[in-house]
């Protein structure tokens, strides 16, 4: 069931892929680079017996791409094993990292992931809650955690809410975390409730807890609304929200705020499909599927370098002549990041004989790098950030572009107000403090412990 709930979540990531099983004596676990299916064959699931499971696809945001760096980490505390698996970043890595290395810690990756499970193993009390508790009150920024003992599943998701995890159920006894709803379908598990912000749940054979972590100053949550733009699957459902019904919506906005002349509404597949069918709805332009993609090939915007990126496009999407040849186009995008891949794909356009492209964005333009675990982690990559929008389409070669506005984008997931989703991408007005001088670590949160029984969840 892990296995195939890695392969709904392959597009989180493919650069490694991992699982760590416990048969209650003993926890076996297996990484490796690449994807579900190239680290997953059957000798290797017949290796890995047991009752409980995590597992774990990881792309690159902080740490290296090596074999060593590859979720879920596994490791001996004094009071039994521990594996761990991670998504999100720990802003304040460095400065943990440099103090328990002074403190005598020896690290054998380069992932902030490693942190907590030292942080775990030098809580004071060798009660594992109150371990978690413990280090999970030093670390700053996006936790969205799974992990497990030899008997206990464990999940947990940061007072800002950055990530998504679900809590599901197969039958009464058994209980399933995952980062999406599409992980859920496919072992036909139903959907309890998205895990709050702060909320830790603690599952074994005969009891569920719940325990809620609150940081001072916390208010709101801050959920991440490039899940909705670009990073979670269509067929998804996180912060309450369906992710296709949310793209449609961004479509139908963009169609309002900037209409244009033209033959057909063209998406970038495949995160561009939902907002194009949504532009087409709006403004009653005919929507076609002008470039077609190569479904054996991986998202080119998370590949770690732009080499690879480049080579990605060339092989990814190709032209449909017969359909644009000589028309007009609306070409609908999720996002533009660091222009490349957009670039690339208006010269296939143009090669293809389109007379017209008019480029719309359903995002605002990113011009801040995210610290929360999408993988923009420098302004000079940002092209918004270094470009004006008339820059931007001369560079590109576009006869016309605009992005969704802040506001409109807001509405299309039914937050006007900007109550519930971190936009700092857009606006660099980062929910968490970024850089620390605290030389020692510091406590950074209040615990309220809430034990319930299964029941009430």
């Amino acid at each position: 069931m892990t296995y195939l709930g890695l392969y709904a979540l392959q597009h989180r990531g493919q650069e490694s892929a991992g699982m760590a099983v416990s048969d209650g004596e003993q926890i076996h676990v297996h990484t490796g680079l690449g994807w579900v299916n190239d680290v997953f064959k059957r000798e290797i699931l017949k290796k890995l017996p047991g009752h409980i499971a995590i597992g774990h696809v990881r792309y690159s945001t902080a740490g290296d791409t090596t074999k060593r760096n590859a979720q879920p980490f596994v490791a001996k505390m004094t009071w039994g094993e521990l594996a761990i698996a991670h998504n999100g970043n720990i802003v304040n890595a460095g400065e943990l990292r440099s103090e328990l290395e002074h403190q005598g810690s020896i690290f054998t990756t380069t992932s902030d992931t490693e942190i907590i499970l030292h942080l775990i193993a030098r809580a004071p009390s060798i009660h594992p809650v109150e371990a978690f508790k413990y280090a999970l009150q030093q670390v700053d920024g996006a936790v969205t955690l799974v992990m497990m003992t030899r008997n206990a599943l464990i999940g947990y998701r940061d007072p800002y809410g950055f990530r998504p995890l679900w809590l599901a159920q197969i039958k009464p006894d058994t209980w399933v975390l995952a980062s999406e709803t599409t992980a859920l379908d496919i072992i036909d598990a139903h959907p309890v409730r998205e895990l709050q912000p702060g909320e830790l749940v603690i599952i074994s054979h005969d009891d569920l807890q719940r325990h809620i972590i609150r940081k001072k100053g916390v208010t709101k949550p801050r959920q991440c609304i490039f899940e909705l733009v670009y990073f979670a699957r269509p067929d998804s459902v996180i912060f309450g929200k369906s992710v296709s019904r949310a793209r449609f919506r961004m479509g139908q906005f963009l169609a309002r705020q900037d209409p244009v002349e033209a033959d057909l509404v063209v998406p970038v597949p495949d995160s561009g499909v939902w907002a194009a069918l949504g532009y087409a709805d709006e403004s009653g332009i005919p929507f076609a599927m002008g470039l077609i993609r190569n479904h054996y090939v991986g998202r080119t915007f998370i590949q770690p370098k732009d080499k690879e990126r480049k080579f990605g496009v060339k092989i990814k999407l190709n032209p449909d002549r017969a359909v644009i040849q000589g028309k007009r186009i609306v070409l609908i995008d999720d996002s533009i990041v660091r222009g490349n891949t957009s670039r690339q794909i208006i010269q296939l356009l143009r090669h293809a004989g389109v007379k017209e492209v008019h480029m719309r964005i359903s995002s605002p333009p990113i011009i801040g790098p995210c610290y929360y675990g999408i993988d923009t982690p420098t302004k000079k990559e940002l092209i918004a950030n270094r470009m004006s929008v008339e820059q931007i389409r001369e560079k590109l070669g576009v006869d016309s572009l605009t992005y969704l506005s802040l506001e409109n984008l807001l509405k299309s997931v039914d937050d006007p107000y900007d109550v519930r989703f971190c936009v700092a991408c857009f606006t660099q007005i980062y929910p968490t403090s970024i850089e620390s001088n605290n030389s020692t670590v510091q406590p950074l949160w209040e615990v309220e412990t809430d034990s319930v029984s299964a029941e009430p969840v």
